[in-house]
């Protein structure tokens, strides 16, 4: 009787190493996320580590164009602030020198023009007459996303959504 779930297939170095290019080269992937697969298909000690040294030799592993990638798509496509992109980037056990790095390589303007695309979409929305309930909502949606407080108070300022 066969299980919902799949077995795992256990592999020998050279497959897993072979395997872990394609896997890497499909998506960009963390150092965690590879080493969660490469366990998951039966490598431990040093041939899981002879393999992530070959994938980072080989560029098939990097952490900075990693987070680089994840940070902009994030940004791009699901309009997620720093703080949203910098949790997320440290769930995927991103060092914290490459995440600064990542979240200020979004550009400055692009990202104050987002909150305030974002707030005015928001601010059609909502049905609130009270201006300071109205404000709260804005807040609370855009601090969601994850956007920092005296950046939205700004834009919103600026824009007089308040």
């Amino acid at each position: 009787m066969k299980s919902g779930k799949q077995e795992a297939v256990l592999l020998d170095k050279k497959q897993a190493l072979a395997k872990a290019e394609s896997f890497c080269v499909y998506q960009e992937r963390s150092q965690k996320e590879v080493r969660y697969k490469l366990v998951e298909w039966g490598m431990r000690g040093d041939e899981l580590e002879e393999i992530i040294t070959d994938l980072i030799i080989n560029n098939f592993l990097n952490e900075e164009r990693f987070a680089k990638s994840y940070a902009s798509g994030k940004f791009n496509i699901k309009h997620w602030g720093r703080i949203k992109i910098k949790q997320g980037l440290k769930l995927k056990g991103v060092p914290d020198k490459i995440l600064q790095k990542a979240i200020y390589s979004i550009d400055e303007d692009d990202y104050l023009q987002t909150i305030e695309k974002l707030a005015v979409k928001k601010a059609r929305s909502l049905s609130e007459n009270d201006p300071f309930k109205r404000k709260n909502r804005l807040m609370s949606y855009l601090q969601a996303k994850g956007f920092e407080t005296d950046l939205i108070l700004l834009v919103l300022k600026a824009s007089n959504l308040n």
